[in-house]
């Protein structure tokens, strides 16, 4: 007897637009939604870079009031939230419009969210609390790695090494607009941390015991892995490879969407804290646990990175399942360093001493260890930060 598909949500944007030279439409899509007055998001580097200001350049040609929000920093904390919604209801925007790595979308989401009057930030954080209405949100990578760009999930630091995601589909922008050519300028290390933590989305996406772990999620993540499995090397090693380029851009946003639906797990409990308490970037943060995580998850989900390894690493398609499982830890780790990333957590400054306290920051995150496909205690946290020290 077949059994009755198992009941899922699945949310997205409502727009993406993709392709080589999209960003130079920004003024006309924003026009065209009627939008008169936007606030752009974005960072320090981006305005240096003169990235920010041409966005900003195309959207007043297109008659539009644009004032622009650069003080952005990685891991955001509480206070550049606030400013930018502030900044939002000074300028009598009535869009945002959010340029740059997965920092900079986070805070144009919830500057959207908080500009609009109905809510603090205190309350929204959590599953479900935001209720909105928000400002209308376009979203714009320059990094082949977040995926926030079609997540509902924005991350915020709180006090000083807290992270805490506010989680709604109130957040889902309007538009995402991928231009691939956004991320040629990215050097190798970033490319290489953003790619891996963008796999990471994919990998736990795939295998997630969310009860919402669903068929189009998978669906997403295996496209995501294969796009990206045959690109990010290629990226890293020669950042003028287009192709390459634009399948990290593309696959990126594919595993954003399935984790959006089908929510990631440990790897992004444990990453928390490193990030959190040394500043290691998030996605080189992934990578430096990933492959611990695979062999602890391995005794329960083997059969599902099974499934998953050949679309990465084909050569593992003539082993059994469960030596396919087993290898896809190891390949992944192969993969980092092949693209210059850090193997070990003492490779980043973080000392043996301060294991025991990550472990219980990692517990903290209750939202994402649920997800996991086996369940993960104090002490399994612990052993994973030793593996990786």
């Amino acid at each position: 007897m077949q059994h009755a598909l198992t009941p899922f949500t699945f949310s997205t944007v409502q727009s993406i637009v993709f392709g080589e030279g999209a960003a130079g439409r920004i003024g006309e899509i924003a026009a065209g939604r009627g939008w008169r007055s936007v606030l752009l998001v974005t960072d320090p580097g981006l305005v240096g870079l003169g990235i920010a200001p041409k966005a900003a350049a195309a959207l007043e040609a297109a008659g539009l009031r644009v004032g622009i929000f650069s003080q952005v920093e990685a891991d955001p904390p509480e206070h550049v939230v606030k400013a930018a919604a502030a900044a939002a209801s000074e300028a009598g925007a009535d869009a945002v419009v959010g340029i740059g790595g997965g920092s900079s979308l986070d805070v144009a989401k919830l500057a959207a969210l908080l500009a609009a009057g109905r809510e603090e930030l205190s309350a929204v954080y959590g599953v479900g609390n935001a209720k909105g209405p928000r400002l209308p949100l376009m979203l714009i990578p320059t990094t082949a790695g977040t995926g926030s760009e079609v997540t509902p999930i924005s991350i915020v630091t709180t006090g000083t090494s807290q992270k805490m995601g506010v989680v709604s589909p109130v957040l889902l922008p309007d538009v995402a607009l991928l231009d691939p050519e956004l991320t040629w300028g990215l050097p190798p290390a970033v490319t290489a941390a953003t790619g891996v933590d963008a796999m990471v989305h994919a990998i736990e996406a795939h295998a997630s015991a969310s009860a919402n772990n669903n068929p189009v999620s998978r669906a997403l993540a295996r496209e995501a892995l294969r796009l990206m499995g045959g690109a990010i090397e290629r990226a890293v090693h020669d950042g003028s490879d287009r192709a390459a380029r634009a399948d990290m851009l593309l696959g990126s946003m594919l595993a954003g969407q399935a984790f959006a639906n089908s929510p990631v797990a440990a790897v992004h409990a444990l990453a928390y804290p490193i990030g959190g308490h040394f500043h290691v970037p998030h996605g080189l943060s992934n990578a430096l646990v990933l492959s611990h995580v695979l062999r602890f998850n391995a005794e329960t989900a083997g059969h599902l990175y099974a499934d998953i390894a050949p679309i990465v690493f084909p050569k593992l398609a003539d082993l059994g399942s469960q030596a396919r499982g087993a290898a896809f830890a190891e390949e992944l780790a192969g993969l980092a360093a092949r693209c210059g990333l850090q193997p070990r957590l003492r490779d980043v400054g973080i000392p043996r001493d301060a294991l025991d306290m990550m472990a219980d920051d990692a517990m903290k995150q209750t939202r994402l260890l649920v997800n996991n496909p086996r369940p993960l205690t104090r002490a399994d946290a612990f052993a994973i930060y030793s593996a990786a020290w």
